[in-house]
Parts: structure tokens; C-alpha cells; sequence
């Protein structure tokens, strides 16, 4: 079983769990700080790859962590049962996963829009109603800049990938003449 998929069960069971008892936004807020300090330490992802720390030593140092985290008990325990697993290296595709999930069952989606510079705030905005009409869905969006896009922008909604960048243009030019 892959990763994606592997985490995706996690978080489904997870997001039943955390909806139950009236504590996704928590529980997604915990997972997100959890997976940021897992990327951020390379001692804590040695810790569980290295086979010459004991389980016993990996759960009592990760007890130790998410005791000073103050997460809820309902990550605490899904944590602590990855570990149990060995699926703790799948963390940050399950917080990933649960946070699209809990994002999707609220109603929202998140669209990744890239721009080779800035762009205004007016912009994002009228992107975002427009965006919303079209989904039918709240938009939230995530900002990033490549200047190897030289102008124009690239919206990824899901799965579907809106491409009005100069970059791109230019490289269909390029097919179209070779063919020629």
C-alpha cells in the first residue's frame, strides 16, 4: 500500500473521530505543528530510522514531545498509535491528508496560484470570487512566486491546473515551429 493511500485511511478515520467529538480545526492544527516539527528534525526522523533505537525509546522520547506540544488526547493517541505501527515517517502525508479532508467536508478547497512576481491584493481577490462562482466551493488561496515563469500566472485547483504563464506559451510556440 502506498504512502497517499496509507495516509488518507489515517486521516478519514481520524477526521471521523475528530468530527465526533467537535475537534477537527484542533486536531488539524495539531497535526500541521506535529508534521513541521517532524520536516524541521533530523534527530527525531534518525529516531525512528535508525533500528538502533528500541521502540521503547522512540515512544517514550515521542510521549516526551507531544506531552510538551499540548496536543489533544485524540491526536495524542492516533500519534502514539502510528509509532506503535511504524508509520510514524507518514505524519506529514497524514496531516496532509486529514487537513484536505477537513477542508473538504467543511466546504472549502485550496487553490495554489503561482505568479512570476507579486501580485496585487485586488487580484487574489477577484481570483478568489471567481474561483469560488466556479467551484461552487470556498477558495482559499496559497500564494507563491517562481520568476521562472517570467510572466502570467498558474492556478492549481485539485486536481485541475489553470496554466497562463509566458513559460508555457512560449514552449507551445517552440512544439508548434519544430513541427512545422
Amino acid at each position: 500500500m502506498s504512502t497517499g493511500s496509507l495516509a488518507r485511511r489515517y486521516a478519514r478515520a481520524l477526521l471521523e473521530l475528530a468530527s465526533e467529538q467537535r475537534q477537527t480545526e484542533r486536531v488539524k492544527k495539531d497535526l500541521e505543528e506535529l508534521a513541521a516539527m517532524w520536516a524541521a528534525s533530523s534527530d527525531l526522523r534518525e529516531l525512528f530510522q535508525n533500528p538502533q533505537f528500541s521502540p521503547q525509546a522512540r515512544k517514550v522520547t515521542l510521549s516526551e514531545i507531544i506531552t510538551r506540544s499540548g496536543v489533544s488526547p485524540l491526536t495524542r493517541n492516533t500519534v502514539l498509535y502510528l509509532a506503535d505501527k511504524n508509520r510514524i515517517p507518514a505524519l506529514p502525508d497524514v496531516a496532509a491528508a486529514f487537513s484536505a479532508l477537513a477542508e473538504n467536508a467543511a466546504g472549502t478547497v485550496r487553490a495554489e496560484v503561482t505568479s512570476a512576481a507579486p501580485l496585487t491584493e485586488g487580484y487574489y481577490l477577484q481570483l478568489q470570487r471567481a474561483l469560488e462562482q466556479a467551484t461552487g466551493k470556498r477558495v482559499v488561496i496559497e500564494r507563491k512566486t517562481d520568476p521562472a515563469l517570467i510572466a502570467g500566472v498558474v492556478t492549481k485547483v485539485g486536481d485541475k491546473v489553470f496554466d497562463g504563464s509566458v513559460r508555457t506559451r512560449l514552449t507551445e510556440l517552440k512544439e508548434t515551429l519544430k513541427s512545422a
